[in-house]
């Protein structure tokens, strides 16, 4: 039935043409139209869906506290507000700007990873968000545009936050248990917004909105508060663990000329999750393990006299440095003996690693010092 229905397709194709074209680019244009029917229908599917998911979203919010009301909240802080207005440091991305790309002596534009300040400065989004919660405009999921995609489901995680506070205050009565009936709409909240990030950090515009950096601090507020964090943790940590190790692949394998710019951005976004302690331990093991297998992979290309990916090569001190910070930062606000920083991992990269380090300290010098600095700070919990 299968070859009698293609053979009398390819008759009506050839049957039908039009004189001047041949067969064959007369099944062309039929395919192509039929391609573009089809891209219409899936950006209808797509809108429907994003709508399905707004009124889910609602409805969630509504059965978690029925006092919440939308309609009465204030409305003086628009989508545009939040795309337009800059939280992090607006004068690193301006000196990124100018900047070829191919010289990454910029002090301001690596300052996040040289000294806590950056790291510090989250801290300081993540009080600050509270400000914001509001006054946070209707949920609006049938605008397409990647900006929205990624605004929408900042919304009513914002939401969810504001219901925590204003419930804490007294003046909502809320029930959380709600999450754990509808895990569908947090889920998919969470992975649309980690979703949208990824895709746009692979391919990111300068200077980057600040709405992406309050969403993660957002994000992080769901995920260390204590009412909601067991509801919304244990239903995407899997993501969360995807998203963390999508940002440092797209670091590792980023090989525009241009590209420095770009993965100190990512950077920043991990040093963000990294501020967070319950993602922390995570991201040290995914960063260890990445640094470990490079150095063996180095040191096999220099035994054999192979060739190394220099851009790699490049690209790991990034790891590295982010790597330096969030152990520092583990060592000054917790007893780092009793936090088993790294884990297994940190086992495997202290494993043979003075001579890893021995053997590649002549021609990597640079690298050498890194993998050294790390080791103190992870062998330090032993020292005290």
């Amino acid at each position: 039935y299968l070859k009698i229905s293609k053979l009398a397709l390819a008759f009506a194709i050839i049957h039908s043409k039009p004189p001047g074209k041949s067969s064959k680019e007369y099944t062309e244009y039929l395919a192509k139209t039929v391609s573009e029917q089809d891209f219409g229908w899936k950006w209808k599917v797509e809108v429907l869906e994003a709508e399905v998911l707004r009124l889910r979203q609602e409805l969630l919010l509504k059965r978690i506290s029925p006092g919440f009301c939308l309609e009465n909240r204030k409305q003086d802080t628009s989508a545009e507000t939040l795309l337009g207005g800059e939280s992090i440091n607006p004068t690193s991305y301006s000196s990124q700007l100018e900047d070829s790309g191919c010289d990454v002596c910029n002090d301001s534009a690596f300052d996040s990873l040289g000294t806590a300040s950056d790291f510090h400065q989250s801290e300081h989004y993540v009080n600050t968000s509270k400000h914001w919660l509001e006054g946070v405009p209707p949920l609006n999921l049938c605008n397409t545009s990647k900006e929205q995609s990624l605004i929408a489901p900042m919304h009513f995680l914002q939401r969810l936050l504001e219901i925590r506070k204003l419930s804490e205050g007294g003046i909502l009565q809320a029930d959380f248990s709600e999450l754990e009936n509808d895990s569908f709409t947090i889920c998919n909240s969470v992975s649309q917004f980690l979703d949208g990030l990824t895709v746009f950090y692979n391919s990111p515009k300068f200077p980057a909105p600040s709405f992406l950096t309050e969403g993660v601090c957002v994000l992080s507020s769901l995920i260390t508060d204590t009412k909601l964090s067991n509801h919304v943790l244990k239903k995407c940590f899997k993501k969360m663990e995807e998203f963390k190790k999508n940002l440092i692949q797209i670091i590792l394998r980023n090989r525009s000329v241009n590209r420095f710019q770009a993965l100190h951005s990512v950077s920043q976004m991990l040093g963000l999750l990294g501020r967070n302690n319950i993602l922390r331990n995570s991201l040290i093991s995914l960063l260890l393990l990445e640094v470990r297998q490079f150095a063996e992979q180095l040191l096999h290309a220099r035994q054999v006299q192979s060739v190394y990916d220099i851009t790699q090569y490049e690209n790991i001190f990034l790891l590295c440095m982010i790597l330096e910070q969030l152990l520092q930062n583990e060592t000054e606000e917790s007893n780092i003996s009793n936090s088993d920083c790294g884990g297994e991992e940190k086992i495997k990269f202290l494993k043979n690693l003075d001579q890893i380090i021995l053997h590649l300290s002549d021609e990597f010098p640079l690298f050498s010092l890194y993998l050294w600095r790390v080791s103190v700070l992870l062998n330090s919990g032993q020292m005290q």
